[in-house]
């Protein structure tokens, strides 16, 4: 058991809020205005999280930090979950973790092991957002309101002429049902074990979500670290679209060229990088709770 003093956990706190305020607050603000965004509302609908969890630091599983009244009353949350409080010293209580969220917990853990052991697969070049909108109409594309790059038809001819490479499941249910055939893998959720691999975006992005579904016990550092790489890669995400959001501020990556599509390899590599040592911290954090 690690024991933090209210400098180092405070200082913590701060750095979390500063790396995920600005957008939760932008998204609770663009949901009042009933305004959407067709980037960033991405990481707040599609990964269930809220955004006042996400901005409310916690200590991870494991850790007694030192408290005053005046951080309880300044943090009310840190006594809205199960904690131990005994004095000046709180910790999560890990008797409270239930049975169901150690099984995910060991679920998480074994993903992670098998990500890491399994060689990442580079070059699918996003191919999976211009799958989703594969021989459909202006009317029927998921983002209505925003032009696509290309024309329905030289965006078919484009995709048609790669070779489409899809291994996660939740990118490849939402392709379009002309497009499912042409990916060369076939996922469907029980195999997501199985298939999952260290290049991927969308495996990359989850990182988030299986953090944020072991909240309160991983802790608030670990989940707004992979927030702030999720951000990173849906921005890559949808500026490799053929989707046109120049004027939004996302310059295009041009995957239908060859520079286009080496850029994103090398963002994509990029991404990998950092999300290595984070899947490394979530396999820990989750068998901690696993073996609690």
């Amino acid at each position: 058991m690690s024991l933090w003093n209210r400098e180092h956990w405070r200082s913590l706190s701060h750095d979390h809020l500063s790396r995920v305020a600005a957008a939760a607050d932008a998204f609770v603000q663009r949901r009042s205005r009933e305004q959407k965004h067709p980037v960033h509302d991405f990481l707040f609908t599609y990964y269930n999280f809220s955004p006042a969890k996400l901005k409310q630091w916690l200590p991870p599983q494991g850790v007694t930090m030192a408290v005053s009244a005046e951080d309880l009353i300044e943090m009310p949350w840190l006594l809205k979950v199960p904690v131990i409080h005994e004095g000046d010293q709180l910790q999560l209580d890990e008797k409270a973790i239930k049975p169901h969220v150690k099984d995910l917990a060991r679920w998480v853990m074994t993903l992670c092991e098998n990500v890491q052991m399994r060689a990442p697969r580079f070059r699918c070049f996003g191919l999976h957002e211009w799958a989703m909108v594969y021989q459909q109409s202006r009317e029927e594309i998921r983002h209505q309101g925003y032009e696509l790059r290309l024309t329905p038809e030289a965006l078919a001819s484009f995709v048609e002429s790669q070779s489409v490479c899809c291994s996660h499941y939740d990118a490849f249910r939402f392709f379009t049902p002309a497009a499912r055939p042409m990916n060369v893998l076939q996922p469907i959720l029980d195999t997501r074990l199985e298939m999952e691999q260290g290049a991927c975006l969308h495996a990359n992005m989850d990182l988030y979500k299986w953090a944020s579904k072991l909240w309160p016990w991983v802790g608030a550092d670990l989940i707004g670290e992979c927030f702030h790489l999720a951000q990173e890669g849906r921005d890559l995400d949808m500026r490799a679209s053929p989707y046109d959001l120049a004027h939004l501020g996302y310059e295009p990556v041009f995957i239908e060229t060859i520079e286009g599509r080496t850029q994103y390899e090398q963002e994509q590599r990029s991404l990998a990088t950092k999300a290595e040592p984070l899947r490394q911290r979530l396999r820990d954090a989750a068998r901690a709770v696993a073996d609690s």
